[in-house]
């Protein structure tokens, strides 16, 4: 008798009055039936009945073989892998069926190294031939437990047995090839077998756009509208994610005007879709017209549109959203924490940041490393290096993200050194480096002057981690040389290079002509530059400022004459610095706040100071042809000394002072603050339009070169 005692200890709860008037109504059929039913609905209890009262009623027999597929079926389903194993070893007989049974049933539980070593032993033991659902459940287990081999056994079989052109065995077989990342594979299948259903393209759509195979996910898609495929949701959402990854506006409003005239109905996935390829694509009305127009939401849509709307640089609509949805009573998830703390490191808004560390420590997110990613980030863009350091040290888990950030950082921040020793680093740590890292990398030897060291990565290091240098590594070149000031090689780099260079690179190259003073070249980018883009104020400004330099007044007045012929507008200087987690916001000549006899008093004060130390104000850079005086008056009160004269007022003595500038920031308030920082014996750290400038002990982090 092959009953296991979960069996027995049933069979003992059924009375016997009852078990006599069921045995007369008992049959093999009704029991095929009922334990198919029970199976279903994993029913585990009830199943035990069930076989119990076919073991009383002699009608359980190791004979039966469709009773004992029931049995292995129930047990499974129920997750009693044990039990079906035990009726499944005491069979006298097995069909194709049995075999199938117990691999799915092992499928469905995980055990996928398992259903391998069954379908050997159905071919070997049994002499059984498989047959298409057989074969479609071998490679599904392959496919989920990475059994690499025995999947391209079974491959081999199905062509040899011809069974490949069952639509789900084809299915099964894209399945594999997807998650064994041969989408080379998945292409020869989608050619070579005709066919296809909604599975078949969800499932090879899927595995392009996770793989970055866009054009071919692409082609797809065209190859779904030419045979008039419906598509179901899973369709929509991944063409949605397709429309995204391309940033196909248009393409994408085609697609969301074909699903609203085939009338699916939005849940709360689809609409999470159709909001990221809005937002991905710049559309940030769409996407919340889709969110405000679905009522249900949970924290996938709520992410899905801060998401949105940070990528869309809307980064304070994005934390004022996290408000609606805490009222909502919607948990956020570790995704939701990194939209917002990569939002706050849009707005360096160190005070809301720091907020939402605390929460994620408490709430145990910060352990993911998706929220370390975006806490070093928030750090760095907020200029608190050593937190940002302390937080890559303390990090258990890393990834590439998690090493670009930490070498871009101190890149930005002009700590070369650190920056390649933390790539030194990665490299130890078999760390696959991308076409981030060596943009970061390069950065660092620009500071440093490297040039050989900066060569060497692009064109050796580069090409044998199997990276193409992109225009973001040849402008990071051109920097480099120009910094050292090899203005005339860094202009041969450029017109030699075979690359579409952009507006950023000519005036990377325009800017090092401006530091060195080499007007006669400058003069040729910026023309060059101007043809490129009529419109580029920054261009104007660069410009003015070196025939200001060299009192040119001519030159200015040409420039400051095309600016309003052009009705191009200078943007107005902007400082804002964040105390006590109010952010004070600054202008030029700033006369609006509060306090502004006070803080005009303090500049006037730190002015006085720093003359002491040799300040001589910069009246170079101001650009009109006027007295002495009146030039230092322009610059006096610029934004960026005022944030700085009103932190100092405000803060405690020993605590850095963090601005944000709008602009580059200006040779005189440059030379000023680095003096600022030397009588005040404080650290004060500038991020402007560039770069961060980190103030202390009377020099600069930049090198003086920004």
């Amino acid at each position: 008798m092959f009953l296991t005692s979960n069996v027995h200890r049933a069979h003992l709860h059924v009375s016997v009055s009852s078990l006599s008037q069921l045995k007369s109504l008992f049959s093999i059929e009704y029991a095929v039936k009922l334990l198919k039913k029970l199976a279903d609905d994993g029913n585990f209890k009830l199943g035990k009945v069930v076989h119990a009262l076919l073991i009383v009623s002699n009608h359980a027999s190791e004979d039966h073989i469709s009773q004992n597929n029931c049995l292995i079926n129930l047990y499974s389903s129920c997750g009693q892998l044990a039990i079906a194993r035990q009726v499944f070893n005491r069979l006298q007989q097995r069909n194709v069926v049995s075999w199938s049974t117990l691999m799915t049933g092992y499928f469905h539980n995980g055990f996928t190294w398992e259903v391998p070593k069954l379908f050997k032993d159905m071919v070997s033991v049994d002499n059984l031939f498989p047959n298409e659902y057989v074969l479609s459940t071998v490679l599904s287990s392959c496919s989920s437990g990475g059994l690499l081999h025995e999947g391209r056994q079974c491959h081999a079989l199905v062509l040899k047995s011809g069974l490949v052109f069952h639509q789900f065995v084809k299915n099964a077989l894209l399945s594999f090839y997807t998650m064994s990342s041969d989408m080379e594979g998945v292409l020869e299948i989608l050619k070579s077998v005709p066919g296809a259903d909604n599975i078949t393209y969800n499932s090879v759509l899927k595995g392009f756009l996770d793989h970055g195979y866009t054009s071919q996910a692409l082609d797809v898609f065209s190859r779904m509208l030419a045979e008039g495929s419906v598509g179901d949701k899973i369709s929509y959402v991944n063409i949605f994610g397709l429309c995204a990854r391309l940033k196909d506006l248009k393409l994408g409003q085609q697609v969301h005007s074909r699903m609203l005239k085939s009338g699916l109905q939005l849940d709360v996935f689809l609409s999470s879709a159709v909001m990221d390829m809005y937002g991905k694509c710049g559309e940030i009305l769409g996407a919340r017209y889709i969110f405000y127009s679905y009522p249900d939401h949970n924290v996938v849509s709520w992410t899905t549109i801060l998401a949105a709307n940070f990528q869309n640089e809307c980064f304070e609509e994005a934390l004022k959203m996290f408000l609606q949805m805490e009222l909502q009573d919607v948990v956020p998830n570790e995704y939701t924490f990194a939209v917002l703390l990569n939002s706050c490191a849009g707005l360096s808004a160190l005070g809301c940041g720091k907020t939402l560390h605390a929460r994620v420590e408490k709430t145990g997110h910060g352990a993911f490393v998706v929220v370390g990613n975006a806490l070093i980030n928030m750090y760095f863009r907020s200029g608190h290096i050593e937190a940002a350091r302390a937080l890559f040290s303390n990090m258990i888990c890393r990834d590439t993200v998690t090493w670009n950030l930490i070498i871009s950082g101190f890149s930005h921040h002009g700590l070369g050194e650190d920056a390649l020793y933390m790539f030194q680093d990665m490299l130890a740590a078999k760390e696959q480096p991308n076409y981030v890292t060596f943009v970061g990398v390069l950065l660092a030897c620009g500071h440093l002057g490297r040039i050989e060291e900066g060569f060497y990565y692009l064109q050796h290091l580069m090409r044998d981690f199997g990276l193409e240098p992109g225009l973001e590594h040849y402008t990071c070149v051109v920097g480099l040389l120009g910094k050292a000031g090899k203005l005339d090689e860094a202009e041969k780099f450029m017109r030699s290079t075979p690359i579409t260079w952009d507006v950023i690179a000519w005036r990377t190259l325009l800017n090092a002509c401006n530091v060195h003073r080499n007007y006669g070249l400058g003069q040729k980018v910026a023309d060059h530059l101007l043809q490129l883009n009529p419109n580029d104020v920054g261009t104007y400004i660069l410009l003015s400022n070196m025939h200001a330099k060299v009192k040119r007044w001519d030159g200015v007045t040409k420039i400051r004459k095309l600016l309003r012929e052009r009705n191009i507008k200078k943007e107005p200087g902007l400082s804002w610095t964040e105390i006590r987690n109010e952010t004070h916001l600054f202008v030029s000549d700033d006369t609006q706040h509060p306090e502004t006899a006070q803080i005009h008093e303090k500049v006037r004060k730190l002015l006085a100071e720093i003359k002491l130390l040799g300040y001589v104000p910069e009246t170079a850079s101001v650009l009109h042809d006027v007295e002495q005086e009146q030039q230092e008056g322009y610059l006096r009160y610029h934004s960026e000394k005022l944030a700085v004269a009103y932190a100092l007022m405000k803060t405690p003595s020993k605590a850095p002072i963090h601005v944000i500038k709008n602009l580059r920031i200006c040779d005189d308030c440059h030379s000023a603050l680095k003096l600022i920082s030397k009588v005040t014996m404080r650290v004060i750290v500038v991020r402007d339009v560039n770069r961060f400038h980190s103030f202390q002990y009377g020099s600069c982090s930049c090198a003086d070169y920004w």
